[in-house]
């Protein structure tokens, strides 16, 4: 289960943050300056900067701290400089409609449209200095406790429901050369993950899946009320409400990104449903039809993921007969005696072969890399950029084994974009949309390939052609498998978001579009308190999740784009760019592009092109399509 998070990526994580509800400047260390009387445009800006960075100083700081110890005077400071944050991002944003109609060059007007639509939650900011501060506060506290309920939930290994011997078993031994677990304690999600990912028994499944979506009911209330703040607040920016501010920030109005959305799912849905079908009769054929029926969707549990959202962890019963790669790239790194520093340093490695530059060292002083044993931490991947310069980070609870090889690359790809663009402004500091800022790292890890493993000296024997099924099988179970999760995340919070799903419709609204995008159901019935969407940590940690869907577009368009420029006439997964330092050259260019120009601009730098295009993923898979389509005859495919 690939942990997908950005943080500190977005304007530094000021006005687009992710992480933790660090929202942007304000009250507290450093006061608001008082507005001049008549600012010219470039002044307001400069104003802008320099207090939005003294806000970062210290607001980064303690974000990081509250993400790595979670308790209850982390999370009241991290409440309180959200709610600076949100008063300073407010403020700013109000301020630039002094300056509609005046004479900007496009930098100033990019920057202007940055300060205003880039707030991920804004609070209303009527009434006194004292009322907004109040209304303020209130968002941060609300956002900081979803956080902090997610980051401490845990699951009862309740012999009712689990099987605890062979619960144990599976956790045991995945332990590295660790004293046996604790058979009492409760489950984590990495543990319950785990057990999603290795577990074969529906029972154990179905309990695994059914407590972790217990941690959230409680988090109902509190994101209603989150939601009617943040609506206010967008509303007062001259948004219609929360989902028109984030659809904003794309270089063009808000429908048309949202029709430029559906257009790349309808040329990516054939494929996807392809993948389902055939999966869907895999499952049926493992498990019975009193488990996983022939027809209609997949039972959610069953495909090695809390969320469903890639199913790569169930390839052993998905895998084309006769197309066995030869090797476990999970046994492997463990056979060879990789640990969680020499993972993060081969995945550096990667980058530097490119021509970039080595990481800092206060990279590997500072970042968390394993999940400590005498603290609460938010376990989720994530990669950090504390002082828009060099103090980069990641934070990750790493565990050896091919996921993890893949993510180290994913979050380092934040870093390297990150460093690339420090140089630009501060209102620039920030990938030329937010699926860039995805798609980098994950572009990078397509050339994880057969090839590039025997370079690192991984395997001995690259696979031949016929093994190449059973690649791009494990790859599609990443990879297209999580097209439709990541458009049901935004479009159920978009439906929330314009009222079009009521708060009595929460549940049943997630429910319904996971039957409607990705074909799945629960294995269990809901309760009435049931709030599912806040078992996926976007949800309450309020990151807007498109970015993922189209960075999942995106990489396959780059590596596209690097393969050709490289001079690969081969097919497309077998291409790796690894030490291809003109590639380098011409991918570090556009990165150190930032937010500076209209993504268009750093797209046609990269690719060639203005557009987004799911051509090349497709165009990728073809091979396992077309198998796929001979695999699923006579079958019911769609559900």
């Amino acid at each position: 289960m690939r942990q997908i998070l950005l943080c500190g990526a977005a304007i530094g994580a000021l006005f687009l943050s992710s992480c933790n509800s660090v929202s942007a400047p304000a009250t507290g260390p450093t006061a608001p300056a008082a507005t001049a009387a008549k600012e010219t445009p470039a002044q307001f800006l400069a104003r802008a900067e320099k207090e939005s960075q003294e806000y970062a100083d210290y607001a980064f700081r303690i974000a990081w701290v509250n993400s790595n110890f979670i308790t209850d005077d982390t999370d009241w400071l991290n409440a309180w400089a959200g709610s600076a944050g949100t008063l300073l991002s407010v403020r700013l944003a109000n301020e630039t409609k002094q300056f509609e109609g005046a004479d900007m060059t496009p930098e100033q007007k990019r920057k202007m449209t940055i300060l205003r639509a880039g707030i991920v939650m804004p609070a209303p900011s009527t009434g006194t200095l004292e009322d907004q501060k109040k209304i303020a506060d209130e968002l941060n506290t609300i956002t900081t406790d979803l956080n902090s309920t997610y980051g401490k939930g845990k699951i009862p290994l309740d012999p009712a429901k689990f099987d605890v011997a062979a619960v144990l078993k599976i956790l045991n031994a995945s332990r590295n050369k660790e004293e046996p677990r604790d058979p009492k304690a409760p489950l984590t999600l990495e543990e319950a993950s785990l057990l999603l990912s290795e577990s074969r028994d529906p029972k154990i499944l179905a309990a695994a899946w059914e407590g972790w979506h217990a941690i959230s009911p409680g988090m109902k209330p509190d994101y209603q009320r989150m939601v009617e703040i943040g609506n206010a607040g967008a509303r007062e920016l001259g948004f219609e409400d929360v989902a028109d501010m984030w659809l904003a920030n794309y270089d063009m109005p808000s429908k048309d990104m949202e029709a430029t959305v559906e257009r790349l799912w309808t040329q990516v849905k054939p494929l996807y449903n392809d993948l389902h079908c055939y999966v869907r009769g895999k499952l049926n054929a493992k498990y019975g039809d009193a488990v996983q029926a022939k027809t209609g969707p997949i039972r959610a549990d069953l495909l090695g993921n809390m969320w469903a959202q890639q199913w790569d962890n169930i390839y052993d019963i998905a895998a084309p007969p006769a197309s066995d790669p030869g090797y476990d790239l999970t046994a492997v790194l463990k056979q060879k005696g990789y640990d969680e520093i020499k993972m993060v340093k081969t995945g550096e490695a990667f980058f530097t072969s490119l021509g970039l530059a080595p990481l800092p060292d206060t990279f590997w002083q500072r970042s968390l890399i394993t999940r400590p044993r005498d603290r609460e931490v938010i376990c989720h991947a994530s990669a950090w950029d504390i002082d828009n310069l060099d103090d980069i980070r990641i934070k990750m609870c790493t565990q050896i084994n091919a996921e993890d090889f893949s993510t180290v690359h994913h979050e380092l790809g934040h870093n390297f974009y990150q460093r690339a663009y420090k140089n630009q402004d501060l209102l620039f500091k920030n990938g030329a949309n937010d699926g860039f800022h995805e798609a980098i790292g994950d572009f990078v890890a397509l050339s994880i390939t057969p090839e590039y493993l025997k370079q690192l000296g991984l395997i001995s024997n690259v696979p031949p052609a016929s093994a190449d099924l059973g690649l791009l099988m494990d790859r599609a179970l990443e990879k297209v498998s999580f097209l439709p999760f990541a458009l049901k995340v935004d479009k159920w919070r978009w439906q929330v978001f314009r009222g079009q799903t009521t708060p009595a419709q929460y549940n049943q609204a997630w429910v319904d579009l996971g039957r409607q995008y990705q074909g799945i159901t629960p294995p269990v019935s809901r309760p009435g308190d049931a709030f599912d969407p806040g078992a996926k940590y976007h949800i309450p940690g309020n990151t807007p999740y498109l970015r993922y869907f189209l960075s999942f577009v995106l990489q396959f368009q780059f590596h596209k784009a690097a393969c050709e420029q490289a001079g690969w006439t081969g097919p497309l997964h077998r291409c790796s760019i690894y030490g291809n330092k003109d590639v380098g050259a011409k991918f570090t260019k556009m990165l150190e592009m930032g937010a500076s120009k209209p993504w268009p601009d750093a797209l046609e730098a990269f690719t060639g092109t203005r557009e987004i295009d799911g051509s090349a993923l497709v165009s990728y898979f073809a091979p396992l399509q077309t198998w796929m389509k001979e695999q699923n005859k006579g079958q019911s495919c769609g559900w």
